[in-house]
């Protein structure tokens, strides 16, 4: 797993998630990032999921996790392009969990 992350015009963080969600270092790193813009008061989280090939349950316990870090600091965190991790979403029936939009763009456009 990789993730590169940047703050849009309209104060919007988007974290672009790529490869396989496994659990390891990167995890950590990605719980660190989440903290760090919570501290930041940067509240505002989009998950671009569009370059995940794969995800395991510890992935799906990474977007849990940070889901309730944001909600607990009073923020919203929502997921865009789950088309490759939709059916495992389903499977748990965190879909229904998680805010989730078609692409990037109207996931952004969902904090105005």
């Amino acid at each position: 797993m990789k993730f590169t992350d940047q703050i849009t015009d309209s104060d919007v963080v988007v974290i672009e998630i790529s490869g396989k969600i496994m659990g390891g270092d990167e995890t950590t790193l990605f719980h660190g990032k989440i903290h760090e813009y919570m501290k930041g008061n940067k509240k505002n989280i989009v998950l671009d999921l569009s370059k995940v090939e794969w995800m395991n349950s510890v992935g799906l316990g990474m977007l849990i996790s940070a889901l309730t870090t944001v909600k607990n600091d009073g923020g919203r965190l929502v997921l865009a392009n789950i088309t490759n991790i939709e059916s495992i979403l389903a499977m748990t029936r965190l879909i229904t969990v998680f805010e989730h939009y078609d692409n990037r763009d109207d996931a952004i456009a969902s904090y105005k």
